[in-house]
């Protein structure tokens, strides 16, 4: 079980003159499509990864990604707020007011993973400047993604055989820095970690008509197994999902 700074603990989850029930983080969870990588792109990949945490896992077109430092409360506050900020639902009315509420909902969920989660089993992988003048300071992290163990029938169910596999969700990239490869070096570190961790099967969620997430995640080597049944899209304030998976050769 990992310690984490105790003060960020009392910010997670701040007084708010609300009235009514607690509003709760509205997640999206990316759908991860199936093919193979290239064994041989992954091992030059990870080759120096095993060395030392102090390295990068991946660093491609500017970005290095590493994984999050449990220590830092600066690091982790501002990975709260990249993820809040990119799953945030503006409303017309007090805007402002729920942001930051929702942040303080992310803030608490990521707590609660990072304490809780053995750190074989899950990650939080953050992307930055791989100039030395960038990351030297915490708060040049630009984009993250978490990466989970899970047993999941419904996804196994594809895959006959298989008894875990690894979750990607939380994919967000600051709003300046989109366009810019960002997420796709974030998803190949994830490639990475499946890799290390002895994985062969990704897999993730991404909203049938969210044109843009598809295509990024077909690039990266996912590809679609199976959709939510045509009804749910009847549901007030749900959308239909496509789920992803890629599988590691």
């Amino acid at each position: 079980m990992a310690h984490l700074p105790q003060s960020l603990y009392s910010a997670a989850r701040p007084e708010f003159p609300y009235p009514g029930k607690s509003v709760q983080p509205k997640w999206s969870r990316f759908p991860v499509s199936v093919r193979c990588a290239s064994t041989e792109s992954l091992t030059s990949l990870t080759q120096n990864a095993v060395e030392t945490e102090l390295k990068y896992m991946v660093s491609q077109h500017g970005w290095g990604v590493r994984r999050l430092r449990r220590d830092d409360e600066e690091e982790i506050r501002r990975v709260s707020s990249v993820q809040a900020e990119a799953f945030h639902i503006p409303l017309a009315l007090f805007n402002d007011f729920f942001f930051l509420f929702f942040q303080a909902e992310v803030l608490s969920g990521l707590l609660y993973k990072l304490k809780n989660s053995p750190p074989d089993r899950y990650a939080c992988l953050v992307a930055e400047q791989t100039s030395e003048t960038d990351t030297s300071s915490s708060s040049s992290v630009v984009g993250v993604v978490d990466i989970t163990v899970q047993t999941e029938n419904s996804v196994l169910r594809h895959f006959p055989g298989e008894e875990e596999y690894l979750y990607v969700s939380g994919l967000a990239v600051s709003k300046a820095q989109r366009r810019k490869k960002m997420a796709s070096t974030l998803l190949k570190a994830c490639d990475v970690i499946c890799y290390l961790w002895g994985f062969k099967l990704l897999a993730l969620r991404a909203y049938e008509d969210d044109a843009a997430a598809r295509n990024l995640y077909s690039n990266a080597g996912y590809s679609v197994v199976e959709s939510d049944p045509p009804w749910t899209s009847t549901w007030i304030g749900r959308k239909r999902r496509v789920l992803m998976t890629k599988r590691i050769s």
